[in-house]
């Protein structure tokens, strides 16, 4: 059995029903520029971070909840009206963060494995 719980969603709404799911667990967010068919991201900074961030799950504690959420074409991502912008106050794609805490981590700063590891370790 998996240590941890990881789940795909895809737009605001999904991320919503996901983090409603798991309501009461410690829930990690990781937010990402949504991918073509071929599976590549229309954001360059999220294909270098992914396999950091997705290595860092090493670290995740158990029970834990890893919530991975494409946020969208880049036209939508842009707009500073979109739902990830004005309710969650994501401003950055790539961004990890511990859902309802003030651990986050923004662009670059998810290409930094120690950062990762210790988002994840963190109590």
């Amino acid at each position: 059995m998996a240590r941890y719980v990881d789940v795909r969603v895809s737009g605001f709404q999904e991320f919503n029903q996901a983090v409603e799911q798991h309501k009461g667990k410690t829930i990690f967010a990781y937010f990402t520029g949504s991918k073509d068919a071929e599976g590549k991201s229309w954001c360059p900074d999220c294909e270098l971070a992914e396999p950091v961030v997705l290595d860092g799950l090493k670290h995740i504690g158990e029970g834990c909840v890893f919530i991975y959420c494409q946020v969208g074409e880049r036209p939508y991502w842009k707009d500073p009206n979109n739902d990830f912008r004005k309710q969650l106050k994501v401003t950055a794609v790539p961004t990890l963060l511990k859902y309802g805490k003030p651990q986050k981590l923004v662009e670059s700063e998810c290409l930094q494995a120690s950062l990762v590891e210790m988002i994840f370790s963190e109590e």
